[in-house]
Order: C-alpha cells, then sequence, then structure tokens
C-alpha cells in the first residue's frame, strides 16, 4: 500500500501541487466500477488525516457500494487552467471507530474509504507543450511532452 505521506515522499514537487488541485476545490470527480465492470462517476470530497487521503461517502449511496465489491478507483481533481490532476488505486473501507471518529467526527453514519495510491497524473500547458508528468509507487517521476 502507498498512502499520500509515501507519496510526497517519492515524489515531493508531484505531490505538492497535485494536493494543491486536490484543495482548491470542494468537489471532485470520483470513477467507480458497477457491478456488471461499466464506470460509474459520482461527485466526492477528499480529506487528509495523517498520512493517509481519504474520501467519504453517504451511508448506503451505490458509489459506497461500488468500493466494497471492487476498491478499484480513479480521482480527478476539480479541472483549472493550473493543472489536471489525477489519482489512482484502490479504495479500503475504514471501519475502526477511532479513525471514523477522527475522520468523520459527526458526518457518521457514513462510508469512509482510505486511498491506496497506485498512480497519479498532472496535466499542464507549458507553452506549445501538452505536459504529463506521471509518478508510479517506488519509480521515478516520469515526464511526457506533446506538441
Amino acid at each position: 500500500m502507498t498512502n499520500w505521506r509515501e507519496f510526497e515522499e517519492q515524489a515531493p514537487a508531484l505531490a505538492a501541487v497535485v494536493r494543491e488541485r486536490l484543495t482548491a476545490a470542494e468537489t471532485h470527480v470520483l470513477a467507480s466500477l458497477r457491478r456488471d465492470g461499466s464506470p460509474r462517476v459520482s461527485g466526492t470530497e477528499v480529506d487528509f488525516h495523517g498520512p493517509d487521503l481519504f474520501i467519504g461517502s453517504m451511508w448506503g449511496a451505490r458509489k459506497a457500494h461500488d468500493l466494497r465489491r471492487d476498491g478499484r478507483f480513479a480521482l480527478h481533481a476539480h479541472p483549472s487552467a493550473e493543472g489536471d490532476a489525477k489519482l489512482s488505486g484502490v479504495a479500503i473501507e475504514v471501519t475502526e471507530k477511532a479513525v471514523l471518529d477522527a475522520v468523520q467526527g459527526d458526518m457518521q453514519p457514513s462510508h469512509l474509504f482510505r486511498l491506496d495510491l497506485q498512480q497519479s497524473v498532472l496535466t499542464t500547458v507549458e507553452g506549445d507543450k501538452l505536459v504529463a508528468t506521471t509518478w508510479w509507487p517506488g519509480r521515478e517521476v516520469v515526464r511526457f511532452e506533446r506538441k
């Protein structure tokens, strides 16, 4: 598992920009997988707590059922001219009361998922180039440029 703090340690400059994108807006777009394997797109909020990045869900929501069945996700930060940030990985439901209380407080009952990060991509425009900066756990950051 690669948590947010490990991402920051492995790719500090990229993680800083992605975090900035995630905190610049309240709501982001989450893609999960329906039972039949087709994608479901939902709005979601993120919460940084300790070394982890979390998303929540209203109790019994479809996206929570999706993630409980198959935790694979893609998270697209609210788009802006400052960069297009995306994360993907596996969402793991948190059931420990102490963590639920610390992260959600009085928002319970609701679902809480810790994000196990497996990739991050930041796409920006630099002059006449489209630049994609990509990170995978344990690997060097890769920068792709296209005119």
